[in-house]
């Protein structure tokens, strides 16, 4: 990098504009990095229209819905409801990351490139529960509509350093709520519908978890702080959406994220490569978010066991009705 440390020992001096002329550099490099490994892919490709029907209202022939027209499992349902109002809030994702990283250079360009990217996600997740019947399309639209007419606004929308931590976890946690959807949905078109999202999500996470990486070394204090704040009070961006805390609890049951998951799957591995529990040289505040970020991590580990052996016992309990 080109830029030279302003913070000469206290990265309390950093401001998000420094931060975001800082990163350019390296911002760019990603950009080109994604650009290179990105494929291109076609939502309809993925939808298997011959399977589509009309639904009752300006056609004479429509077919009303109906719960058992699909194959699709029930927590499959629940997830893919989840996962796609999530991403029908992409409007606000956008003036959210727009506001903060800005609109022009290469932050501008990444912040286009990712919206045109996510926007195929809402277009494929759409057309494949519509023309497979796996949902109410009323309750559908009408979730869609209660969602987004309420809004969106990040818990960290105060600072960029908190949104880039935010989203180095919060596209890993897509990325396995897809793919995990798509192994319990029941359908092997699912499957390859949503495996080819978290390829998308995957290759955003590496994108954010990179720079977070640059972050740690321009500002590791501030970084370090950024990242206990983010941990400790991470949230899904989906968490306004009606009935969200059930349909958690559901996908928690159904393996598709829960506890275990968010902390071996998510914030683990994001940790892990960044090494963000042994870097050394912090200052107090670095080494005191350091060291709150893990007895955070130790509780959060034991909260998963908690529910590891809850899990367990139900399905022992299930296995018995079954059997009895």
């Amino acid at each position: 990098m080109t830029i030279t440390s302003p913070h000469l020992g206290s990265s309390k001096a950093w401001t998000d504009a420094q931060l975001l002329y800082a990163l350019e550099e390296v911002v760019e490099k990603e950009l080109n990095r994604h650009l290179k490994v990105a494929k291109d892919w076609m939502p309809h490709e993925y939808v298997p229209f011959s399977d589509g029907r009309n639904f009752p209202g300006i056609f004479e022939d429509g077919e009303a819905w109906q719960a058992d027209q699909s194959k699709v499992t029930d927590i499959g349902k629940i997830a893919l409801v989840v996962n796609l109002l999530t991403e029908d809030n992409l409007p606000s994702y956008h003036h959210e990351i727009a506001s903060l990283f800005g609109r022009d250079g290469a932050w501008g360009t990444w912040v286009h490139r990712w919206t045109a990217e996510e926007g195929r996600h809402g277009i494929v997740m759409r057309d494949y529960l519509l023309t497979s019947r796996a949902v109410d399309p009323d309750k559908l639209e009408q979730f869609r509509m209660a969602h987004m007419a309420e809004g969106f606004e990040s818990d960290n929308r105060h600072s960029m350093l908190h949104s880039v931590a935010y989203v180095a976890f919060q596209e890993l946690a897509t990325r396995v709520s897809h793919r995990n959807t798509g192994h319990q949905s029941g359908d092997p078109v699912c499957d390859r519908m949503l495996a080819r999202i978290a390829t998308d999500e995957n290759l955003h996470m590496v994108f954010y978890r990179n720079l977070l990486g640059a972050a740690f070394e321009l500002a590791p204090d501030l970084t370090m702080q950024a990242v206990r704040d983010v941990v400790v009070n991470f949230r899904m961006p989906g968490h306004g959406m009606p009935g969200f805390e059930r349909a958690a609890a559901q996908m928690a049951i159904g393996e598709i994220y829960n506890l275990r998951i968010h902390h071996d799957d998510v914030i683990q591995p994001v940790l892990r490569y960044l090494k963000v529990l042994n870097i050394d040289g912090l200052g107090p505040d670095g080494l005191k978010a350091q060291e709150e970020l893990g007895l955070f991590m130790g509780g959060l580990d034991s909260e998963a066991v908690k529910f590891d052996e809850k899990l367990a016992a139900r399905k022992t309990r299930m296995a018995a009705r079954a059997n009895a």
